[in-house]
């Protein structure tokens, strides 16, 4: 009878031990806890990464840019191609047109910069005797103090510092590109082969998933940049025949600076637009920059209507406030760099978490060189 005392009381704290977390208020405490160890483990996965970014970021522009060059790679293999030929030949093409684009601008900005210089110090000069005369005129004296002001702060030690700053930042970009390089030709050459050692350890279904995942990663990679570089083309094209119909200088510089901007949704040919439309007000007076600005929204909004819709079609499914919040959020992280790779990061995020939650996670291989689920590898 003693023990049976005893032991009572320990069985109704094991009773109604497992009732404090079945009710609603324990269920959320669980689902909170949970919410906050993810969030930690991503804050400082996130911090973690942007320590070695110098790494971290050369990987992902390669691996954007073999996604949209390996169906080229793999076309080429099909047809007989051996393995290192096919990735040489796609890899030297894509060296040749970066190396073209930039030639183009060096030669552009060199061939037109004294007339540049010539005809922005006559817009200056235009623009104070606007400010002067104007209908809301400026007391010369508060001209000349906010010149005064100007020049202080070019000889200032903030600019110093910032033109060693921008010499640290040439150098981690001649580093980053030349990584890029490397990484992008082994992408292109053992692509599949550095898939299969990461499927080495899952079987089954999750690697069937692991699969499907992979697949779809490089659809959307691959779907973005080219769709993306379709819709920049139509933008440089059409932005660069006005600039050069109303003879603004620069017009081929500023018009690839409109393809490359392009890649960052929603804003980035917008601001090459105001940029273009900024030369044109210096260099041609009010009237031509009016006119840029309304090719500038013409064309966006053949852009946003049209061409997105029909070139991106679903590589590209998310809404615009998504899209903000990861241009906000790549911009805060690294800079415009993070700008170009928030959106294709997220799309592929979006498609990974679709893909990880199918019922069937059955499909083909991502490509003709990656072995069959559940193969031995070679």
């Amino acid at each position: 009878m003693t023990s049976s005392k005893q032991t009572a009381p320990v069985n109704v704290r094991r009773q109604y031990k497992p009732e404090l977390w079945k009710d609603s208020l324990g269920r959320a405490s669980v689902r909170a806890a949970q919410i906050l160890l993810i969030l930690t483990l991503t804050v400082v996965a996130i911090f973690g990464l942007l320590q070695i970014r110098l790494l971290v970021i050369p990987v992902l522009i390669a691996l954007i840019l073999a996604a949209a060059i390996g169906p080229f790679v793999n076309m080429l293999r099909r047809r007989g191609w051996r393995g290192g030929l096919a990735t040489g030949v796609a890899f030297l093409g894509l060296l040749i047109v970066l190396g073209g684009v930039i030639t183009v601008i060096v030669l552009s900005v060199r061939s037109q910069w004294d007339e540049l210089i010539s005809q922005a110090a006559r817009g200056v000069d235009e623009l104070e005797n606007f400010l002067l005369t104007g209908p809301f005129p400026i007391d010369r004296e508060q001209m000349n103090q906010a010149r005064e002001a100007v020049v202080e702060f070019a000889q200032s030690s903030q600019v110093r510092s910032g033109a060693v700053t921008g010499l640290s930042v040439v150098t981690e970009f001649l580093a980053g590109a030349s990584l890029v390089i490397v990484i992008l030709f082994f992408f292109l050459k053992d692509g599949a082969k550095i898939w299969e050692f990461f499927l080495r350890p899952f079987k089954g279904t999750r690697e069937a998933k692991l699969r499907r995942v992979g697949k779809r990663t490089m659809e959307v990679l691959g779907g973005y940049v080219r769709g993306t570089a379709i819709v920049a083309l139509v933008d440089t094209v059409a932005i660069g025949a006005a600039l050069l119909l109303m003879q603004v200088p620069l017009a081929v510089p500023l018009a690839i600076i409109v393809f490359i901007g392009a890649f960052i949704p929603l804003v980035g040919a917008t601001v090459a637009g105001i940029l273009a439309a900024l030369v044109a007000l210096v260099a041609n007076g009010p009237i031509v920059a009016l006119i840029v600005v309304i090719v500038v929204i013409a064309v966006n909004q053949l852009e946003g209507d049209l061409l997105q819709p029909v070139v991106m079609g679903k590589s590209l499914e998310l809404h615009a406030l998504v899209i903000l919040m990861a241009l906000t959020a790549g911009t805060i992280l690294a800079g415009i760099i993070g700008a170009v790779l928030a959106v294709p990061i997220a799309a592929v995020t979006w498609a990974i978490i679709q893909v990880w939650t199918a019922e069937d996670p059955d499909l083909e291989p991502m490509n003709p060189d990656l072995p069959p689920a559940n193969s031995q590898p070679t």
